[in-house]
């Protein structure tokens, strides 16, 4: 993201959290009172238009279609169709033709559903809304709303645009969809600062978010494309999606290989018609076999095969892919960004520290699944044991509004994730909801409010007495305490100490609540807040933090061993997200970059620092993006997984978009190109092996491949130079490219993950995928293969066997080779001669036996010795053949020995 796109787009944004409500309503000419009248409704939504998103004309089926043509190698594919026309060898050109068609049709059904990333953010306004107007409220379609209404909120609500809010009482809304915190934002009037970040906007609620508690009235500031949601559907759509490496390096390919056949083509063309005097249509039908010689036609159906079988195998692993391509990108991936709420952890609150008179404890577990215990220091406590323990327990579950249900697969929480954690810890302690409350029922209470930070309850035991419990804000409960309950009952309350012990739980990334009791007079009935304004006891303070996945932080190990970085880039606090990233143990967890920094940062400064810092907090949508993109600029092939709307545009962006498939919004899965279905970081992990598994094996069926096609083009060669008889034939050749080869490579597609595949670090993203090693290996099988080829087909004329009878000698021993050359090619650097890697692999096995069965039926089928003009082979030349086969086997695993003990050579002598 250049620096004018990035200052329009913060430009554009209003400072609507800053300005008074007044000021607000003033600007907008409405009072909040009785809200606007209807002919002004009209005129603004005449000059604002429906409070809906704008919906780009989608690309038809047809142009979609059309587009997975759109590549170098299919049309040299094409090209091998018309020359096989030519040839009037009408069965291979629809076979080829075939092949171009099934990339389209697969490229067209998973690439089908790309526009549907705006649609997705579309569906998250609300469909209806409650606005107050000429002083009468109103229920009606929110795409009736317009800047300057006054619309009211409750709970349950979803907001139906920007607004400013004008009243607030117990307000919370959950904005994770859009800022990534994990716990709903408590919602207030006053105005904050103007560079304040979206999750600290306070003052304002935003389209698509969901109201949790309270209520509210707010002034519409924002409809439609003005809205959040809005920009970053802009974003969305604004966004340019990036060629996967496979892509490109294919696209590389087909140019070298197609320069390489057009140029050749000429030079035999000139070299047969003016050296050798051959006529103009020989020396074309000579330029046509070199053609489909060098071609490999089988190769986009090898590519696509291999690839399909990717997703079959992430399918079941948890990750859904929606572009084929994607399966190999996973396997050169450098770096992964990721969202840290929901992604890296569970999106589920938990106590993890308590802070009493007796003591520091802590919690054990992990999200809402009632089970772990507790800890002081080296000690498991019994909470049966400890009042003091059970006391503060039972005290945050019965001042409390949630409700958790679930068994051990799945818990939820019924109200706010807060109180669903502290539900959590009451039952890990051993106390249960339902008889916490028969036993000490609910009187009266004082809602939670955003002005007085607390919540109280009144109880009455069946021994009649009656007690208030009291939670809330730390600052404001510690004011009304004058003792703090020990391991003996009560004692004196050091104020400073426990603002040290609140400071210390804050500086490590939790959020804090203070939980307070009182005696109340057997008689009470009604608690107010000069009840609760003094005489408290402190119980203790309670450290709730959404915790880091434990299967997340094995991965985070695993992808540093594969030397993958791995950034966590959240809208949640700077505090919060240094503590998570230190427990995940990332590789640079101290130093966190907020988005007010960011903004503070000029891309130069940025791209200087990007590589070095892992924790980026407090980030907008604009952000991620422009995170991710200047990564890629370094040369990095990014991942970015993300959950919510604010992640779509970084997920488009980014080399392969991960999200989450459970708690993801649909705008983010849309946006990806990959859903992990169980919101596990681990299948990420899984996702990258499999997909460097991919890579081996496209690379194996490319060395497989091209050494085929070299030895039948060196094999023509030879014979254009020297004046010689064509060994093979271009139909013959067809055969070979198309059926015999295809089949073999099939196999490698097939192959398991290699040990070494999650301890090798990523391929850079420009890495060839011909090294000067595979090169070698080409030319040499090449050259046997056009050696054993050639040498067979001249011996048999010699011995005096007709032509027919020396091309079908030279076409088998061509498929031999190829089979031979197959066990030696899945294990490109190690030996093949064993019993367990000649036959570890079914795929293989089956393979060669389906080749065989088809090259007896090419060989001995009258009506193929008619189409082909083959001939039946006898016993001594078929051993000839088999030999000739195991000769090739054997040179290569020489070749493989004699570069293992120079290697070692080299490493000994410090090389």
């Amino acid at each position: 993201m250049n620096e004018a796109w990035r200052d329009q787009a913060r430009s554009a944004t209003p400072d609507w959290h800053a300005r008074p409500a007044e000021a607000v309503a003033e600007h907008w000419t409405v009072a909040p009172e009785s809200g606007l009248d209807e002919p002004e409704v009209t005129r603004r939504r005449e000059r604002h238009g429906p409070n809906r998103l704008p919906e780009a004309k989608p690309r038809s089926a047809l142009s979609r279609f059309l587009a997975q043509f759109r590549n170098l190698l299919i049309y040299v594919l094409l090209g091998a169709a018309l020359i096989t026309a030519l040839l009037g060898h009408w069965v291979d050109t629809a076979v080829i033709l075939g092949v171009v068609l099934v990339n389209a049709v697969i490229g067209f059904v998973q690439e089908g559903k790309a526009e549907d990333a705006l649609r997705a953010i579309r569906d998250m306004l609300s469909a209806r809304a409650m606005v107050r107007r000429e002083g009468r409220q109103y229920t009606l379609p929110a795409e009736d709303l317009v800047p300057g209404d006054i619309v009211l909120l409750q709970a349950g609500d979803r907001v139906p645009a920007d607004m400013r809010l004008w009243r607030a009482r117990g307000l919370q809304i959950e904005e994770a969809a859009l800022t990534g915190e994990s716990v709903a934002q408590e919602k207030v009037t006053e105005p904050v600062a103007g560079e304040a970040v979206l999750g600290d906007r306070l003052g304002m609620a935003y389209s698509g978010t969901l109201v949790t508690h309270g209520q509210g009235t707010g002034i519409v500031v924002g409809t439609g494309a003005d809205t959040e949601i809005g920009r970053i559907s802009r974003l969305v759509s604004q966004v340019e999606t990036l060629t996967t490496p496979l892509l490109r390096q294919m696209a590389t390919f087909s140019r070298w290989l197609t320069g390489a056949v057009l140029g050749l083509a000429a030079l035999i063309f000139l070299f047969g018609t003016l050296w050798r005097g051959m006529a103009p249509g020989e020396s074309f039908m000579t330029v046509v076999g070199l053609a489909v010689a060098v071609i490999p036609e089988g190769l986009p159906a090898i590519l696509t095969v291999t690839l399909a079988i990717g997703v079959q195998r992430l399918a079941g692993r948890q990750a859904i892919i929606r572009r084929l391509p994607v399966v190999e990108t996973l396997g050169s991936l450098g770096v992964i960004c990721s969202d840290k709420t929901g992604t890296l952890t569970r999106n589920e609150m938990m106590v993890r520290s308590l802070v009493t008179g007796a003591g520091h404890c802590t919690v054990e577990g992990e999200g809402y699944r009632p089970r772990g215990g507790f800890r002081r220091g080296d000690e498991t406590l019994d909470p049966a044991c400890h009042p003091w323990l059970t006391r503060l327990l039972r005290a945050g579950l019965l001042c409390n509004d949630a409700t958790l249900e679930g068994s051990d697969g799945d818990w939820q929480v019924h109200g706010d994730p807060m109180e669903g954690a502290l539900i959590t810890a009451a039952l890990k302690g051993g106390l249960e909801a339902d008889d916490e409350r028969a036993a000490n029922p609910r009187t009266d209470l004082i809602p939670f409010d955003a002005e007085h930070k607390f919540m109280a309850t009144l109880h009455h035991d069946h021994r009649g007495q009656a007690f208030v419990y009291v939670k809330g804000a730390p600052e404001a409960v510690l004011r009304a305490c004058q003792a703090v309950w020990g391991e003996q009952g009560e004692e004196v309350l050091d104020p400073e100490a426990w603002e040290g012990h609140i400071e210390a739980l804050a500086a490590d990334g939790q959020r804090v609540l203070a939980v307070a009791c009182k005696a109340m007079p057997s008689h009470a009935q009604e608690v107010d807040f000069a009840d609760v304004e003094s005489g408290l006891v402190l119980l203790g303070l309670l450290g709730l933090i959404d915790p880091p996945r434990e299967e997340a932080i094995r991965a985070v190990a695993d992808c540093r061993a594969a030397g993958i970085r791995v950034k966590m880039i959240t809208g949640d606090h700077a505090g919060t997200a240094r503590a998570i990233a230190g427990q995940l143990h990332l590789a640079n967890a101290d130093e966190v970059i907020t988005g007010q920094q960011l903004e503070r940062m000029d891309d130069d400064a940025l791209a200087r620092r990007v590589g070095e810092v892992d924790v980026y907090a407090r980030v907008s949508p604009e952000h991620k993006l422009r995170l991710v993109t200047l990564l890629q600029a370094q040369g990095a092939i990014v991942a970015m997984t993300g959950d919510g709307v604010n992640d779509a545009p970084a997920l488009k962006r980014a080399d392969v978009g991960i999200a989450m498939g459970r708690k993801g919004t649909e705008a983010a899965k849309e946006a990806a190109e990959m859903v992990i279905a169980d919101d596990n970081f681990a299948s990420i992990v899984r996702a990258v092996e499999q997909g460097r598994t991919v890579y081996d094996n496209l690379k194996k069926a490319i060395v497989f491949l091209l050494p085929i096609n070299g030895g039948e083009a060196i094999s023509i060669l030879i014979a254009v130079l020297f004046g010689l008889t064509l060994p093979i034939t271009p139909v013959q050749i067809l055969w070979v490219n198309m059926v015999s080869s295809v089949a073999l490579a099939m196999a490698l597609a097939f192959e398991a993950t290699e040990p070494d595949a999650m301890r090798r670090p990523p391929r850079p993203a420009d890495e060839a995928m011909i090294s000067s090693f595979l090169l070698w290996r080409i030319a040499l099988v090449a050259a046997l293969m056009a050696a054993g080829v050639f040498g067979i087909f001249r011996l048999a004329l010699a011995e005096g066997a007709s032509l027919e009878e020396a091309r079908t000698y030279a076409v088998n021993t061509l498929v031999l080779m190829e089979i031979f050359y197959l066990f030696s090619v899945r294990f490109l650097r190690t030996p093949s001669l064993t019993w367990e890697r000649m036959f570890n692999s079914r795929a293989a096995i089956l393979a060669v036996a389906v080749v065989a069965l088809l090259q007896l039926t090419f060989t001995y089928a009258p009506f193929m010795n008619h189409f082909f003009d083959t001939r039946p082979v006898d016993f001594v030349h078929g051993v000839e053949i088999v030999l000739i086969g195991v000769g090739l086997f054997a040179v290569l695993e020489v070749e493989k020995l004699w570069l293992r003990r120079a290697a070692g050579r080299h490493r000994s002598d410090g090389g």
